[in-house]
């Protein structure tokens, strides 16, 4: 349940320092080589251009962007077996001192809200093998890897209400 200090709106360029300072931390966080995380970071930050062929969704808590998620129309060859459409969430970023109060929640629920208004068959998410456990407890099923030169091993999907489509 949002606090009544939060508030979930599309992001706006002035949040862009926000959202990367988030997209950092994440990076930091993840087991990777320096040189790797290093290296990654880059690819990871979002742009202004981002935000006009994303959806960028931010959760500002007393005027603090805390959390941010992006998303956009999947790919069908990404798709589990059977669906034709669906949204990518594209990215999922929640600050250290926000972790665990929710806001990962909150954002997934509204790329759920956006998929459902879209009419689509579900979503689609390729996270870090350390966010599995967060997307299960989400109701997302893993999606099996069917060309494993080309699928992304860490692929999860949660299927519309009514969708044929169970992952």
């Amino acid at each position: 349940m949002m606090k009544s200090t939060e508030s979930l709106r599309r992001a706006r360029a002035g949040d862009l320092d926000a959202i990367n300072g988030l997209v950092a931390e994440a990076v930091e966080d993840w087991p990777l080589p320096e040189r790797v995380r290093r290296l990654a970071l880059p690819a990871y930050r979002y742009t202004e251009a981002d935000l006009m062929f994303l959806e960028v969704t931010v959760l500002e808590r007393l005027g603090q962007v805390v959390g941010t998620a992006a998303w956009e129309a999947a790919e069908t060859r990404e798709l589990p077996e059977g669906a034709t459409d669906g949204l990518l969430l594209h990215g999922l970023y929640v600050g250290r001192a926000a972790r665990g109060q929710g806001v990962g929640r909150q954002l997934v629920e509204a790329c759920r809200t956006a998929a459902r208004e879209a009419g689509v068959a579900g979503v689609l998410v390729k996270a870090q093998a350390s966010a599995a456990g967060f997307f299960a407890t989400m109701d997302f099923v893993p999606v099996p890897v069917r060309d494993r030169d080309r699928d992304y091993e860490q692929r999860y999907w949660w299927p519309v209400e009514g969708s044929p489509v169970a992952g």
